[in-house]
């Protein structure tokens, strides 16, 4: 019987990504090859029924047919890389023009010679600020302008147009995700274990959570609530969400280790579970339940841009889906 193949799930990734193909009639031997255009993919799981693949490196960015032998399973869309050369330990942000910010955060107490560069729409990556030291992550504020975050001093930065960083809060622990509400408070996770709510450079503690080994992830609903992951080393972590008086409750806790979170344009919530062997991008459902979006093998960041751009972000390499 010819195979066939009733779903590829999921139908975007990046390289290391899993990548399952479902359906009936499968078989592989010495002779056989799952092969993306012409390339050969690692082979993680087969059966009769379900092939699990790993996809490979050095493959370009674009739609890409799936086959076993000579029998099309389907198509996977295969992010293609749009800035490398970084250090990004949470998510990417897009300003208003559709450029795309980074970090290069570096080991605790380094001080790269760019903390923050700017891709702009055509792909060019450029510098765009220094001296921040360990810049974390960021966010927009009403103003327009970039707040950055940094971990080693404790303390958000504000960055004007041309690059330049001006410190707006500190003494905020180990300083990690950041959020603005409606009203204008500017949200800071210190993965020690507290959520700051801040404005006008005061900080006051709005909630306690447990502490993260990695960071704390920050991202504001459409309804003004605040959504949280803190990975720590526990099996399962879960995703937090507060009200504006700072109650907490538990939202999700199947993901293995949930870093870059955020709001897609279809108002859901957009989780990275960095969980090794099984990283990607999830979508959460109405149930609780959560759809798998992209696979990559070390991914910690999202974004999405004003003219429907998907990017996920391994600490090293920024990827883009139109």
């Amino acid at each position: 019987m010819a195979p066939v193949a009733t779903s590829v799930i999921p139908e975007r990734a990046v390289g290391r990504g899993r990548v399952t193909i479902t359906g009936s009639g499968f078989t592989v031997n010495g002779t056989s090859e799952v092969l993306l255009r012409d390339t050969p993919a690692t082979i993680a799981f087969a059966s009769s029924r379900r092939l699990v693949i790993t996809i490979p490196d050095e493959l370009e960015g674009g739609r890409t047919p799936v086959r076993l032998g000579d029998t099309m399973l389907g198509h996977v869309s295969i992010g293609a890389i749009w800035a490398t050369g970084l250090h990004q330990v949470d998510n990417p942000v897009f300003d208003r023009d559709g450029n795309l910010f980074v970090t290069y955060s570096g080991s605790r107490g380094q001080e790269a010679p760019v903390s923050i560069f700017r891709v702009t729409a055509a792909g060019t990556r450029e510098p765009f600020a220094s001296g921040i030291v360990n810049a974390t992550s960021m966010a927009f504020g009403p103003d327009g302008k970039l707040y950055v975050s940094s971990r080693f001093e404790g303390a958000v930065y504000r960055v004007a147009p041309d690059g330049t960083p001006e410190q707006v809060a500190s003494d905020l622990g180990v300083a990690c995700g950041i959020a603005f509400d409606e009203d204008g408070w500017m949200f800071v996770g210190d993965r020690s274990g507290t959520i700051f709510r801040v404005r006008d450079g005061r900080a006051n503690a709005f909630a306690a959570l447990p502490a993260s080994v990695a960071a704390f992830h920050l991202a504001m609903s459409p309804e003004n609530e605040l959504h949280v992951t803190a990975p720590t080393l526990g099996t399962y972590d879960p995703i937090y969400k507060l009200d504006r008086r700072g109650q907490i409750t538990t939202i999700a806790s199947s993901l293995g280790r949930p870093q870059g979170i955020t709001f897609g344009p279809d108002g859901r919530l957009y989780v990275i579970d960095a969980l090794a062997g099984s990283s990607g991008l999830h979508r959460l459902e109405a149930d609780g339940s959560f759809t798998p979006i992209v696979a990559g093998g070390t991914l910690v960041g999202v974004a999405f841009g004003t003219s429907g751009e998907l990017i996920v972000a391994s600490n090293e390499t920024a990827y883009r889906f139109e």
